[in-house]
């Protein structure tokens, strides 16, 4: 048995890697508000993967990483002509926890500088991503939530904080002893 290529529907028919991005992004669309109803919550690339070939019979041989950006940059833009939060923070890796470069477009079209880094990128996700769970609703605890990494990568910055040695405090530049809290030379 052959294996299929390209892009097609459960009937087998081929249809075109356009269209099927168009038809992914609608109900990923729908996925990510619905995944916003809930506080905290947020899906890796691969179970939205799952649930938009599940909710639209369309599949695809191409790899995950060469198509899903193609899909949520489309998210992206609707979320904005809707005036909706940018939907696609909710979406992150499995390994890590992290969104990913492509979420870069949520700050190019809003006009907001680039992330300097990865974790400036995280931050602005996780005040996305409390910016989508208020507008759709989500059940928010009585201070009204606050932003928040996913948990995966909020696992990860805890463990390297609990091995990140104690920072050391300044030496006295006359008599080279470290210096106390105060910052005051004792032996001065």
């Amino acid at each position: 048995m052959t294996q299929q290529r390209g892009y097609w529907r459960a009937s087998g028919e081929p249809i075109s890697a356009q269209e099927a991005w168009e038809i992914w992004a609608r109900h990923a669309y729908k996925v990510l508000v619905e995944l916003a109803q809930t506080y905290h919550s947020t899906i890796t690339y691969g179970e939205l993967r799952d649930r938009l070939f599940a909710a639209s019979g369309i599949r695809t041989s191409a790899l995950l990483q060469n198509w899903i950006g193609e899909v949520l940059n489309r998210v992206i833009y609707e979320s904005r002509r809707r005036g909706d939060p940018p939907l696609s923070a909710l979406v992150v890796r499995t390994d890590d926890g992290m969104v990913g470069g492509g979420y870069d477009e949520v700050l190019r079209i809003t006009g907001e500088p680039p992330a300097d880094d990865e974790m400036a990128r995280e931050e602005h996700a996780a005040g996305s991503r409390l910016a989508c769970y208020r507008h759709f609703g989500a059940s928010l605890p009585p201070d009204g939530g606050v932003p928040a990494l996913a948990p995966k990568l909020q696992a990860v910055v805890q463990r390297r904080r609990a091995q990140a040695p104690p920072p050391r405090r300044p030496v006295c530049p006359t008599c080279f002893v470290q210096l106390p809290v105060s910052g005051t030379c004792d032996s001065c």
